[in-house]
């Protein structure tokens, strides 16, 4: 009996783990819903936590996209983990895509749609429905998200990714992102893992044929994130041409 338990903790464990490989924002951001036709990009984006038992994990994604048209664009990425005192390890490889709906109630709207393999675990599929406002020096973005485990009898499990930023200096730009999760479709709640503050955004450009555009910034842990870390660190580099 005390085995038979001790599998079924383990196994309730493991399922439990599983949708939250990677703390909110982790190696994340926030898409807008609009697109350049021909620019072709490349990113990196890293984060890693600070704070708290979980201080030191961190998550690489690297990325290679283009917009074919105003209207469609596609990508592939790769995601790096690391847990804190473990070395670095590809975790998954995606292929997305977005597909612009144009603008309904004075806001650009996109559909986001994303299958992920997963190589330590099972794949998944992810939609984001994409809205952005542009006012001037404004820019603000939200992304509602959902997430499927290709599991027999996996949730949905649903988060939120939101920026604001407005014209600073120059090319320079300042504002907050927000990144959390909102439970599941079983269990629907606001009080889960949040992680929000302050970022900073810098275009420099005529670097070769493109521009290199920078974002970084410290997000505070909120809610259930604050039991296992402080905050996380990020930093996004983003280099986009045309052919």
């Amino acid at each position: 009996m005390k085995k038979t338990s001790l599998v079924l903790l383990s196994a309730i464990s493991a399922f439990v783990a599983t949708p939250a490989t990677a703390a909110p924002g982790l190696g994340s951001k926030v898409y807008g819903a609009t697109l350049k036709a021909g620019e072709t990009e490349f990113e990196a984006r890293y984060g890693r936590l600070t704070g708290g038992a979980d201080a030191g994990e961190d998550a690489l994604v690297l990325e290679a996209a283009h917009s074919f048209s105003p209207r469609f664009y596609a990508a592939v990425l790769g995601e790096f983990e690391r847990e804190p005192g473990g070395d670095r390890k590809l975790e998954a490889f995606s292929i997305e895509a977005i597909r612009t709906l144009g603008r309904i109630g004075g806001l650009d709207t996109a559909i986001y749609g994303e299958y992920e393999v997963g190589l330590h675990g099972p794949d998944k599929l992810e939609t984001k429905l994409l809205v952005q406002k542009r006012a001037g020096p404004l820019d603000a973005r939200l992304n509602l998200i959902a997430e499927h485990e290709l599991v027999r009898g996996a949730p949905l499990g649903f988060g939120y990714a939101a920026s604001v930023d407005v014209a600073a200096i120059g090319k320079i730009r300042l504002g907050a992102a927000a990144f959390g999760d909102l439970g599941s479709s079983r269990n629907f709640t606001t009080r889960a893992e949040h992680f929000a503050g302050p970022i900073v955004k810098a275009e420099i450009e005529h670097i070769g044929p493109g521009e290199l555009e920078i974002e970084t910034g410290y997000l505070f842990a909120l809610g259930r994130a604050r039991d296992d870390a402080k905050g996380q660190l990020r930093l996004n580099l983003e280099y986009a041409f045309h052919f």
